[in-house]
């Protein structure tokens, strides 16, 4: 496969102890894309110097604003397909491998299932996404989108949705989504989305935006 025709955009906060060995397992698939949403550590400077393409935000937009720029970018640079990729080290890069493929073989969207979840927010989310949507892990962070879903979407989150607009656009405009089951690898600090109880919240806030789609 050329490079360029796959952009992975990876969404950091203060990551600079992970950024560099993601940015390293990642690259050789296309081109990767850091958002750098307002670190206040070394991340900027880190994923630099493993090759990546930055964005640096003055200000801290979140992961939704953070993908949101990601996008953007990818389509500047004319990518046919984006993938969605976590910067703290628990997704597995050699899965890109697959989600490529599936992308390749007409799907439009690939959504990883992890083997657990983390919130009992997630487990609900997890539910409703099943029964409204016929997704099983809305919220898995590693995802794969060909460029036109973006496209035909105009922007990739309106209402901080976690990530999770676009596959819901997908899923009810009858698109063509894969579901992989990928094994998640152990977070070695503090998870970005905040104690258990406001990432409940969140979590609950963007079920009801989701369902007013």
């Amino acid at each position: 496969m050329e490079k360029y025709q796959v952009a992975i955009v990876i969404p950091a906060f203060n990551e600079e102890n992970t950024i560099f060995g993601v940015v390293q397992s990642v690259k050789r698939y296309g081109a990767v894309i850091v958002v750098n949403d307002a670190s206040t550590d070394r991340t900027q400077e880190m994923a630099e110097k493993a090759g990546a393409i930055t964005i640096m935000h003055e200000n801290n937009k979140g992961y939704d604003g953070a993908l949101n720029s990601g996008f953007s970018k990818v389509e500047e640079l004319n990518c046919r397909m984006v993938v969605t990729f976590d910067a703290d080290g628990q997704h597995n890069a050699n899965l890109l491998e697959e989600y490529i493929r599936l992308i390749d073989s007409g799907f439009q969207v690939v959504i990883g299932k992890r083997d657990k979840l983390q919130r009992v927010g997630e487990y609900i989310f997890s539910w409703v996404a099943q029964i409204k949507w016929g997704i099983v892990d809305p919220l898995c962070g590693m995802k794969a989108y060909h460029i036109d879903i973006y496209k035909n979407m105009g922007y990739f989150d309106s209402y901080n949705s976690i990530g999770t607009e676009m596959s819901i656009f997908a899923s009810k405009n009858s698109t063509s989504i894969a579901q992989l089951p990928i094994m998640i690898n152990k977070r070695v600090d503090k998870p970005r989305f905040g104690n258990r109880i406001s990432s409940n919240i969140r979590i609950l806030k963007a079920i009801f935006y989701g369902l007013k789609l």
